[in-house]
């Protein structure tokens, strides 16, 4: 790892656009907000790490500082973090689906060339022409990997900036770039070929490898980040219900909650008697969590075995007792 003027720990964020917001939104989700006073200053603070620096850079940059070992971790794009980890695993990967940034790395071509349909249509192409086709890329190694391997003549053409326009200027032939929705492709009269994807990517948290194996606060940091990360991504797609539920005992309950396909909860529900004025009703509240997706399903099942008035809260974190990814992390450091 490279001399730093501070012990501090880092972490690198993107600096503008749609990534740099879905970051510091899901940050917020999980807990960890970044306090940035000055938008125009490169460098921001977490309150609930008071021991990381934040530093803002461009998605590529961030692989390469984690690469090189002068940032500890960060948060960018996997298509960047592919196209720049060099050979050497400096970079870990530490979780990888954040849930946002989604995007995919494919090969465009033309409208025009209706003649090319697949990947495997574009080796005919090149003999067609009679020489290597021209691509355009900010993907230099990832493309040229995928191509040689597809056994297709080449030649990269590197571009900054827009490439959807590279073709029709006739700067290149063909693109392999960022797809998301596909609209500026089909602006610019360009075809994503189906079995030409590349990489599909979304944003992840990666670290240097060196930082976690020498830096013992580096790693207690990766779990304190990986606990709130796992904790919010996994209750982000469940909610909380609760009802009351008329009934002989928490048992004959819960028993027919475990009869039901969609209301078990976690490990079981929690099941505690309410107490009514009428001593001779059992009235018992019931607690459970369920899918976002089977909610009406959930709330069905406990009106068909007598549950009412239920009210439904979302859920901020699900702790497990040990973050799976970083029971992974600590196999992978050991490998």
């Amino acid at each position: 790892m490279l001399n730093r003027e501070t012990t501090d720990l880092r972490l690198s964020l993107p600096s503008k656009g749609r990534l740099m917001e879905d970051t510091l939104d899901f940050l917020t989700d999980c807990g960890l907000s970044v306090y940035h006073p000055n938008p125009r200053q490169y460098e921001a603070t977490i309150p609930a790490l008071p021991s990381v620096r934040v530093l803002f850079q461009r998605p590529p940059d961030i692989a390469v500082s984690v690469r090189e070992g002068t940032v500890d971790f960060g948060i960018t794009g996997l298509d960047v973090v592919e196209e720049r980890k060099g050979d050497q695993d400096e970079i870990m990967v530490i979780h990888d689906a954040l849930n946002f940034g989604q995007c995919r790395l494919n090969l465009a071509v033309p409208e025009a060339w209706d003649d090319v349909t697949s990947v495997d249509s574009l080796a005919i192409k090149a003999r067609s022409l009679n020489r290597k086709l021209r691509v355009a890329t900010k993907y230099p190694e990832l493309t040229g990997k995928f191509l040689a391997e597809k056994g297709i003549a080449y030649t990269l053409i590197p571009a900054e900036g827009t490439l959807e326009t590279a073709p029709s200027i006739g700067y290149a032939d063909i693109i392999c770039d960022i797809v998301s929705s596909g609209q500026t492709l089909r602006d610019n009269r360009l075809v994503a070929l189906q079995d030409g994807c590349l990489l599909n990517s979304q944003a992840v948290l990666i670290a240097n490898r060196d930082s976690l194996i020498n830096r013992p606060e580096a790693l207690q940091t990766a779990r304190f980040i990986l606990e709130f990360f796992e904790a919010h991504l996994r209750a982000d797609e469940t909610l909380s219900i609760f009802a009351n539920i008329r009934g002989e005992s928490p048992e004959a309950i819960a028993d027919s909650i475990f009869k039901s396909c969609h209301i078990p909860g976690l490990q079981g529900p929690t099941i505690s008697r309410v107490i009514v004025r009428n001593p001779d009703e059992n009235w018992f509240a019931v607690n459970i969590i369920v899918q976002k997706s089977n909610l009406y399903q959930a709330i069905t099942e406990l009106r068909s075995i007598g549950g009412s008035g239920v009210v439904v809260t979302p859920v901020k974190y699900i702790f497990d007792e040990e973050p799976p990814r970083y029971t992974a992390l600590l196999q992978a450091l050991k490998g």
